[in-house]
């Protein structure tokens, strides 16, 4: 069948056969299927839907356009594992969580994502760091992971060759928050990377691409249900993105926050709290805890004793960074010249916060893209961010410090923080930090 042909019958409404499904992708990493129509066909996905079958035959054709890994030649003592997060404002899990899993007996090949929309992406945070080889080889992959325990990359060109064509086409015809075509995206990947287990973090809230709970618990029912369609267990927690999570949005930024957290430093509450469960769930799933109260106490020994930092300050190195990150981050990272904080026009307390319109005002600063060849610059965003609830006023306490490479930058980046941010006489109830957890 055509192409078009496909794009048409998907537009109209009409299942498509795994065999159909699976010329398209392969059109789709060939080139033989045009950006244009592979931008149709999204269209046409995000309005129309996929069945649960349509969505397996996709995940799995997006999986069988490159290189499926393999790691039990490696002989490793302990399970290969993942996480993966919907995407959020300020959402720098995956920097703690990564080493704190290494540390606890795991393998994590965590191949993560650029940012997508008015969301960051874990790669973009650690192509911050001088030197890092975002996208190693296939002998460094697997030489990082059997020594370290983790290596946080990037799809290489041989991984799902098919989604990262098809992401960036996404990120630029808005069709990002496509249950089906997110689902295949995240899922074709980690099956590629041979996984052992998986835990997913599907945020809902105003910064997520799910802002409705029941839309994210979809979204998690989906994951869940396909992944163990295709023979990988997996667990789902509904995190809230109705604020930015931690206190800082911004690549070098939140990395700066991370290795505070590492050294053993103060962490923010929400932060530390999802990354901990996560990093509970998954020990509980993949068999190194006997269930989640004993993989938190794991996780939060990896954090307490060091043990975290030292696999991530190895990583850092193995895969080309300074050795002396963890403890100099201001010699190695990016700042900004232009820093000021942004104080409300009143005071009180934080009350609503319009999560993605800040996520834009990083993108504004240029720290996120809007075009698939924008370079990212890494020092901008916002630190020291107030959460929901926290008390603001006009001179002593401000919304956040601002990051800009210049002052008009600045300005605009100003306007659009405080346009996002409501300010209210009494501090309001914030809901459930996890609203539920799914396998």
């Amino acid at each position: 069948m055509l192409p078009q042909e496909i794009v048409r019958a998907k537009r109209d409404g009409r299942p498509l056969d795994d065999a159909t499904i699976a010329a398209f992708v392969r059109g789709i990493t060939d080139g033989s299927v045009s950006e244009s129509q592979a931008a149709a066909f999204a269209m046409a996905v995000f309005f129309r839907g996929m069945s649960l079958e349509e969505r397996v035959a996709l995940t799995r054709a997006m999986r069988d356009s490159g290189r499926v890994m393999e790691w039990r030649s490696l002989g490793l003592p302990g399970p290969v594992i993942d996480k993966h997060s919907t995407g959020g404002v300020g959402d720098k899990v995956s920097l703690i969580l990564a080493p704190m899993l290494a540390a606890c007996g795991g393998f994590v090949p965590m191949v993560s994502g650029r940012g997508l929309g008015h969301t960051g992406g874990t790669l973009d945070k650690f192509e911050s760091i001088p030197g890092y080889t975002a996208k190693p080889d296939t002998a460094l992959l697997r030489r990082v992971v059997k020594e370290v325990g983790c290596a946080v990359i990037g799809a290489t060109d041989d991984i799902a060759p098919a989604d990262r064509r098809l992401y960036a086409i996404r990120d630029v015809t808005a069709t990002v928050e496509s249950l089906d075509l997110i689902t295949a995206s995240i899922l074709s990947k980690k099956l590629a990377a041979g996984l052992d287990a998986l835990v997913m973090d599907v945020k809902f809230g105003s910064g997520a691409f799910m802002q409705r709970l029941e839309d994210a618990e979809a979204l998690a029912d989906s994951i869940v249900t396909v992944s163990k369609g295709a023979g990988l267990p997996a667990v789902a927690l509904l995190t809230d993105m109705n604020e930015v999570l931690g206190r800082s949005a911004g690549n070098a930024l939140e990395m700066r926050e991370c290795l505070a957290i590492l050294r053993g430093g103060p962490a923010d509450p929400r932060l530390y709290e999802v990354t901990a469960e996560l990093a509970a769930s998954l020990l509980a799933l993949c068999g190194l805890a006997p269930d989640a109260v004993a993989g938190r106490e794991m996780a939060d020994r990896a954090i307490a004793s060091g043990a975290a930092a030292e696999r991530f300050a190895r990583m850092v190195t193995a895969l080309g960074g300074p050795a002396d990150l963890l403890e100099r981050p201001d010699r190695h990272l990016e700042s900004a010249p232009v820093v000021r904080p942004v104080f409300p026009g009143r005071a009180g307390f934080v009350g609503a916060v319009d999560t993605r319109g800040i996520g834009m005002a990083v993108v504004a600063l240029g720290g996120g893209r809007t075009r698939t060849t924008d370079a990212i610059d890494f020092a901008v965003g916002f630190d020291d961010v107030a959460g929901l609830g926290d008390a603001v006023g006009p001179q002593d306490r401000p919304l956040a410090v601002l990051h800009a490479r210049t002052e008009p930058q600045a300005d605009e980046a100003e306007r659009r923080l405080r346009s996002a941010v409501g300010v209210v006489d009494t501090p309001p109830q914030r809901g459930p930090l996890i609203a539920k957890r799914l396998e």
